[in-house]
């Protein structure tokens, strides 16, 4: 039996309940436009929805984007342990991906980003939100077009496992671990990529590379 088995059974004897995101979120809204031309290299941190699909994963500390206030309407702000939903993406496949935001500055959410405000470890959630089933769940119903939509009441019903929060930490610890090692190992076979890559080129024009012929009159 594995330690999480062990808490389980300590914590909750009579199972983990599964609940909707209804009921475990404090608060839940959507993030005000941010336009391409509106972002900077200084100002408020913001996300925009396609920033969720392109460069976030499980979680992130620090957004990639700025922006500033006079260039959003009716701005709304997300801080440490939110998770942030992309309302609206081309993939059936992909549609309301999320990811935790766990760093320490507030920052501006943009258009079609859906915000969970909640009380559970935000790591834990974004990793079950991330997970085969939660991905099952919403894609549910959903028709395959150019576009896709998610809506707040869409992510309201998803059924999420929620068990004692020692658990929660507990499976958010594995789990970075093996996160930590993947990502190190991606590093790695990208830097040896480019190394063979070079060598490759480096070989190749060196046996294609003949000497000149002499001409014979």
């Amino acid at each position: 039996m594995s330690h999480v088995e062990e808490l389980i059974m300590k914590t909750c004897p009579t199972g983990v309940d599964y609940l909707p995101i209804k009921e475990i979120a404090t608060d839940l809204f959507r993030g005000s436009g941010i336009k391409r031309d509106d972002v900077t290299n200084e100002g408020i941190p913001c996300v925009r929805y396609g920033e969720i699909y392109t460069s976030y994963g499980i979680w992130f500390e620090k957004c990639i984007s700025h922006t500033r206030l006079d260039k959003v309407q009716s701005p709304k702000y997300f801080e440490y342990g939110d998770i942030l939903f992309a309302i609206t993406g081309e993939s059936i496949e992909d549609i309301a991906k999320s990811t935790a935001y766990v760093g320490q500055e507030k920052c501006l959410a943009g258009g079609d980003i859906v915000v969970l405000k909640h009380n559970q470890n935000p790591k834990f959630l974004s990793y079950v939100l991330s997970s085969d089933a939660l991905k099952r769940q919403k894609r549910s119903g959903k028709v395959k077009s150019k576009v896709v939509h998610a809506s707040i009441p869409s992510i309201e019903q998803l059924i999420v496992p929620i068990p004692p929060m020692s658990v929660q930490e507990e499976i958010v610890k594995i789990l970075d671990e093996y996160s930590f090692v993947k990502n190190k190992l991606i590093d790695e076979l990208k830097k040896e990529i480019e190394k063979r890559e070079v060598q490759y080129n480096h070989y190749m024009n060196e046996l294609l590379t003949f000497p000149d012929e002499k001409v014979t009159e």
